[in-house]
């Protein structure tokens, strides 16, 4: 019987299968992230063939050789930067994720950011909270429209794909970057590739990231860029927090130089950058975007599949490469 090692609770459905599988099942009993002291600590009390890991989760050679047994690691996330893949391979030790399953949740989270922020819902809800609302006023928390604005989509994969086609369907324009030209998309919805990436930062009204985060995407979103933006232009970020350079979106926000953001994931999680929350026109939640019932109980079962793969001796389907 194999051993597997769970470094935080995940939804039910997917350690019922990694058991009923026939395989041990040992999850964190800490209701929170793991130090890498403390998930160092919890490997080496057994000898695991497998571990489940989190996106919250360091892993690394310190972590490897405490499961020196372990042949798989499987994330659950699409991302994976929490990895050492490089000294995985070293050791062949598989590294999976869980792609396509939140495509679709994200997408839509990121537009509900836009039409949130654009609409500026949560500073009306704030507002009638307050017990501020005196009746109807024809200029009273006046907003924007998305038909006819350009949104900027930085990353054209699965979920800034979905974005695209959100946006086409309430009359935006689109524009985007990506390492590489998408003429199917171009067809499909009337998207422009914009080889510049500063291009997109200079002309679109809205600018969503969906980029993974890699050492020549950190701080892609740079003060320089951000610079670049309109003054009524907004930013919104459900990738990855480093992508962004926190401190220098503070920074054009008190200056005035864009109109507003939302934000899912931050540089440092949990902190947020200082005077992040000072202002009423940047929406701020706490990685969130994949959050619903379904997505995250495919998550678990993609992970638990890759495990179960992996135990048979079978290549499992999402091999980080």
């Amino acid at each position: 019987m194999e051993k597997i090692y769970i470094t935080r609770h995940i939804p039910e459905i997917g350690i019922e299968m990694l058991k009923d599988a026939g395989h041990e099942v040992t999850v964190s009993e800490k209701d929170g992230v793991l130090s890498k002291d403390e998930l160092i600590s919890e490997l080496q009390k057994e000898e695991y063939d497998a571990v489940l890991s989190l996106l919250t989760d360091q892993i690394d050679a310190e972590v490897y050789d405490a499961a020196p047994k372990a042949k798989i690691f499987a994330n659950y996330a699409v991302g994976f930067n929490n990895i050492d893949v490089e000294e995985a391979k070293k050791r062949n030790i598989t590294i999976t994720n869980t792609p396509g399953v939140l495509t679709e949740t994200v997408a839509e989270y990121t537009f509900s950011l836009i039409l949130s922020l654009l609409h500026r819902i949560p500073e009306a809800d704030k507002f009638t909270r307050a017990g501020k609302y005196e009746g109807w006023a024809p200029e009273l928390l006046l907003g924007r429209n998305i038909a006819g604005k350009t949104i900027g989509i930085l990353g054209a994969g699965r979920i800034g794909q979905q974005v695209v086609r959100h946006a086409h369907h309430f009359g935006a324009k689109v524009i985007y970057n990506d390492i590489k030209q998408n003429e199917a998309l171009e067809q499909e919805v009337g998207a422009e590739f914009k080889k510049d990436i500063n291009d997109v930062f200079k002309e679109a009204d809205i600018i969503s990231v969906h980029v993974p985060l890699l050492p020549a995407t950190k701080h892609l979103v740079s003060k320089e860029r951000l610079e670049l933006m309109k003054e009524d232009a907004y930013l919104i970020n459900t990738s990855r927090g480093p992508v962004v350079d926190e401190k220098a979106l503070v920074e054009v926000l008190r200056a005035g130089s864009i109109k507003g953001a939302a934000l899912d994931v931050f540089e440092e999680e949990p902190k947020l950058a200082p005077g992040l929350v000072e202002f009423p026109n940047v929406i701020i939640t706490p990685h969130i975007a994949s959050a619903t019932e379904s997505t995250r109980g495919k998550m678990a079962e993609l992970a638990a599949t890759n495990i179960i793969d992996m135990l048979k001796g079978e290549k499992p389907k999402h091999v980080v490469s």
